[in-house]
């Protein structure tokens, strides 16, 4: 099995590193990543500017290609010509600095990297870990490996986009892996207004509680319970029952 590595926290980010040494008991790695990092630029594109990409050498060694571009760039790369004549079997992106549970998947550079492997028909998953400035990647990297292991040996998986998301707890204590889906409250609607030296505001994002509180079964609320979630995705947006009703729709040009 060929597995393609890649994440938004750049290349030399401590989250693949620890992912790599696990993966490489699945199959044969290849790693294809941000030169710098590209957290929350969702599933951007660049097609504008020359996609540069270099190699990257450890112990004398070709160890990875760097691209300076998005997540979804060093998957749309990879697959589409680096190892076009080497079918990729399995994509996997992370493992991200900071749970991306919730809407934050809209937001999300590493779940776009998934996507982009799902386009193209490959099973692919969206590994993140909550995030401290001590987060124990080795251990989150374990948990990941079961869980992508498992994941594929199903064959309904095959082709199938999914995000695994750790919390801290998962790390200390084993801690159970649940299916769920994402939750769909709103966050973070809050900014500070402040004014730099020159006298120009600007604005501040803040963290805020959603107005509504989210479902009981979401992928926030078990993550906030301590328990490692799992929650299939897809990336066909159309709102199939309300396509259905717009057809009764008496809409002229």
């Amino acid at each position: 099995m060929r597995i393609l590595l890649t994440n938004d926290d750049g290349v030399f980010a401590p989250g693949l590193a620890a992912l790599h040494q696990q993966l490489v008991h699945l199959g044969e790695v290849v790693v294809v990543a941000p030169t710098t990092e590209q957290s929350g630029v969702g599933h951007s594109i660049t097609f504008l500017t020359p996609l540069i990409c270099k190699s990257i050498h450890r112990d004398a060694q070709h160890w990875a290609w760097a691209v300076e571009g998005s997540p979804a760039d060093c998957v749309k790369l990879a697959i589409g010509e680096l190892f076009k004549d080497k079918p990729i079997d399995l994509v996997i992106s992370g493992i991200n600095n900071g749970l991306n549970a919730g809407i934050n998947v809209l937001y999300s550079g590493t779940v776009a990297a998934a996507i982009e492997g799902a386009f193209f028909g490959v099973t692919s998953v969206a590994v993140s870990l909550e995030y401290d400035e001590d987060a124990d990647f080795q251990t989150a990297a374990v948990i990941a490996r079961n869980v992508i292991g498992g994941i594929a040996k199903q064959p309904a998986a095959q082709g199938k986009l999914f995000n695994l998301n750790i919390p801290t707890a998962a790390t200390e204590s084993p801690r159970e892996v649940h299916v769920v889906p994402m939750g769909l409250a709103q966050y973070g609607r809050e900014y500070e207004k402040r004014q730099d030296p020159g006298g120009r505001d600007y604005f501040w994002a803040l963290w805020s509680e959603p107005e509504r509180p989210p479902s009981e079964l979401a992928d926030v609320t078990e993550l906030r319970r301590g328990n490692v979630t799992l929650t299939p995705l897809k990336f066909d947006l159309t709102e199939v029952g309300l396509l259905r009703a717009m057809k009764d729709w008496d809409l002229k040009n």
